[in-house]
């Protein structure tokens, strides 16, 4: 499955950009790049918000990426954060502790596909 990236601008100001599909090592370049374009377009936006509800897979590179993106958006005081993560985005965020770097979205689909945490 191929990557397809949407963007709008909400009414707020916030700027949504919106993956779909698979983000791996083909094509994660282009979710930075997807940010980078709304940090040189004119006016900043006041967030940017990755909404990842139809992501089906993110790889190693593919959360390296976000991470990325997430930086360059720091670097001109724009806030990114991840919403409505898909049950497999989200798992791989929690996996990787990335979670509270991206403002600890809820799954997409609600609180029950929360990863359970077991303990000795």
């Amino acid at each position: 499955m191929t990557l397809s990236i949407m963007t709008s601008t909400l009414a707020n100001g916030v700027v949504e950009v919106a993956p779909s599909g698979e983000i791996d090592v083909e094509n994660a370049y282009e979710i930075r790049e997807a940010v980078a374009a709304q940090l040189t377009e004119g006016r900043l936006p006041e967030r940017i918000e990755l909404n990842m509800q139809s992501v089906t897979f993110i790889d190693s590179v593919g959360i390296s990426a976000l991470v990325a993106a997430f930086q360059l958006a720091g670097v001109s005081e724009v806030k990114l954060i991840v919403t409505r993560p898909s049950r497999f985005a989200h798992r791989q965020l929690w996996v990787t502790g990335l979670l509270g770097l991206f403002g600890n979205p809820m799954p997409f689909g609600g609180a029950d596909a929360e990863p359970a945490i077991t303990g000795a």
